[in-house]
């Protein structure tokens, strides 16, 4: 790394093993790739909660040649990040695959996106803003309001088609669908003679 890394605490006391642990992140980031020239990363420690911890954010800006690489990971609901170490992680870990991005399109590689699953909605409980979609495989994928395309959670009803991608293991409940589009209505083919 051409410039030493900068390392700033708001809103909580400066630690040698946080830092520590954080140029130990960047270290690793440095021997993936030796072209970055620069590295700041911010740590703040927001107001306590009522009813949760403190929830620490992480901001990361790396330069490299011809690329600038921000990350900012500001979670407001997320508890895993009561824990300034699960905080970290997530943040560099977000970094790395910003810069595997950038070192895949300077190859020319292009990264290949999945394409969507089909299913079927389950079951759907509109007063708490979620169901459950059954995919092809049989496999019950949770899905929130959120995640439905064109505010259209509440045109949803069981047995309506739909496209989504899933997050095995993301969601309280298990895996996790994201950008629900609605389909239509699903009707079993025919069987024919």
């Amino acid at each position: 790394m051409q410039l030493s890394p900068q390392i700033t605490f708001r809103g909580m006391k400066t630690s040698d093993a946080i830092e520590a642990h954080i140029r130990d992140r960047i270290d690793e980031l440095d021997r993936f790739h030796q072209g970055i020239m620069s590295c700041r990363v911010v740590v703040d420690c927001g107001h306590r909660h009522h009813r949760k911890g403190r929830i620490y954010h992480l901001s990361i800006d790396i330069k490299i040649p011809g690329h600038e690489i921000a990350v900012k990971r500001d979670p407001p609901e997320h508890r895993a990040h009561e824990d300034i170490n699960v905080a970290i992680r997530d943040a560099f870990d977000a970094a790395r695959r910003q810069i595997e991005d950038v070192v895949r399109r300077g190859r020319g590689q292009t990264k290949a996106h999945e394409a969507p699953e089909q299913g079927v909605v389950a079951r759907l409980f509109p007063d708490q803003g979620y169901g459950f979609i059954v995919a092809s495989d049989g496999e019950e994928i949770y899905m929130h309001r959120n995640s439905v395309l064109d505010g259209a959670f509440d045109r949803l009803s069981a047995g309506d088609g739909v496209r989504f991608y899933a997050r095995p293991g993301e969601g309280e409940k298990g895996p996790l669908a994201s950008t629900v589009e609605l389909i239509g209505k699903h009707h079993p083919s025919p069987q024919r003679p």
